[in-house]
């Protein structure tokens, strides 16, 4: 039997971080955690993973949090009935390169579970130094697609965590790139999913915070709430895929059980499904192009089912064609796209935009947009990003105080 692999968990406090930690954990002959990474808001969490699982370094984004995270390292290992003393502390990076550092990190693939576009650096780095990435966080392709693809080493270096990326990677398997006519995103269509624009007029936090299927972090649960989290994902395959954004299309299927689909030339579509469950997605990365058995449930083949198939009704939710224009119009739209939406929903969140205006404002942003040129660095990106966030804020400001 070969050697486990070495894995670097980036975000490993967060939902993607614990059920891939939950994977290493019931699979120590295929993986070893060998580093950890994260925010910096759950030092005790992180800690405790630490020590369970025997890692060589620790990192946190908040340079503050380094004391409270050796303070949480010795509770834990009191926690754990260690003599004082008698544990070993990892090596503790800490600050904004922490993430990146981590994924240069000597190990054989890194997890990029980070939250937003703060990922973009520690992808470019993992890539970079020649690891495979399993990439669960989106915005590094959206924002930076130009400049994560030519940082890629090697063909299948980037190998997609996102339930909707990963059974596409799944279905490709059944053709070549040439016999493929259409790739069909599935999305759960969220807690709004048959209302009406006009029906959304008054849609709180909270409600859209109540996702349907999906167990995840608020940003993402009310991206997915407004669509913006599907318009995200097509950018994200099309940069994966190579697959024109005319040939991406988006069905509402609530029930989550095929994860998306592709079509191919001659009539065939290839579906893959199984329960709402990331591990299976997280485990697939981990271990690919080998599967990882006994990773999630599968299918309750005894009973009956009824799966349901909707196109997706722009005019209620136009987050995707939107991100397809600007997808097409590229010059760092996409990163417009995606931090003026980070904007857009911390303004929701905190009460001073209304749910409808996520999407009308990001249309504004982009409308606003100067002649950026197609990014090829990371300062391309930032600055296209800078701009985004600045210009919603001004915008959201003007519709505070004109309410």
């Amino acid at each position: 039997m070969s050697s486990p692999r070495d894995i670097v968990l980036l975000g490993s406090t967060g939902s993607i971080g614990t059920q891939a930690v939950d994977i290493a954990r019931r699979n120590p002959d295929r993986f070893r955690v060998v580093a950890l990474g994260a925010g910096g808001g759950n030092v005790e969490q992180l800690a405790a993973q630490a020590l369970e699982l025997g890692v060589e370094a620790v990192g946190v984004a908040r340079a503050s949090a380094v004391q409270d995270l050796q303070l949480a390292f010795y509770a834990e290992a009191q926690k754990r009935g260690y003599a004082t003393g008698d544990f070993r502390i990892p090596k503790i990076l800490a600050g904004p390169s922490a993430m990146a550092e981590l994924a240069e990190w000597p190990c054989d693939v890194v997890l990029n579970g980070v939250v937003g576009s703060l990922g973009l650096a520690p992808t470019l780095a993992a890539l970079r130094a020649g690891r495979t990435l399993a990439l669960a966080n989106k915005e590094s392709l959206v924002a930076g697609g130009p400049v994560v693809k030519a940082a890629v080493t090697r063909p299948g270096q980037i190998v997609p965590v996102d339930s909707e990326h990963s059974a596409l990677a799944q279905c490709l398997r059944s053709g070549t790139r040439p016999e493929v006519r259409r790739l069909i995103v599935t999305a759960s269509g969220g807690p709004f999913r048959g209302r009406r624009r006009d029906e959304l007029t008054e849609v709180t936090p909270e409600q859209a915070l109540a996702h349907p299927t999906w167990n995840m972090g608020p940003v993402v649960t009310i991206n997915s709430a407004t669509l913006v989290n599907k318009a995200l994902e097509v950018i994200e395959a099309h940069e994966l895929y190579d697959v024109p954004y005319a040939d991406i299309t988006v069905m509402v299927h609530p029930t989550s059980v095929i994860h998306s689909m592709v079509e191919f030339v001659d009539g065939s579509t290839i579906a893959q499904a199984s329960p709402p469950d990331m591990r299976l997605p997280i485990a697939v990365a981990l271990g690919w192009p080998d599967r990882v058995p006994g990773a999630a449930p599968g299918v309750d083949w005894t009973t009956s089912h009824t799966w349901e198939f909707a196109p997706l009704d722009d005019a209620a939710f136009p987050a995707v064609a939107l991100a397809k224009a600007a997808g097409e119009a590229g010059r760092c739209r996409p990163a417009i796209y995606n931090a003026a939406n980070e904007e857009c929903v911390a303004a929701f969140v905190a009460g001073r935009l209304p749910f409808l205006g996520i999407v009308d404002t990001l249309e504004r942003v982009l409308d606003a947009a100067p002649e950026f040129t197609e990014p090829g660095t990371v300062e391309d990106v930032l600055a296209a990003e800078s701009w985004a966030r600045a210009r919603a804020r001004e915008i959201i400001g003007m519709s505070v105080e004109g309410a």
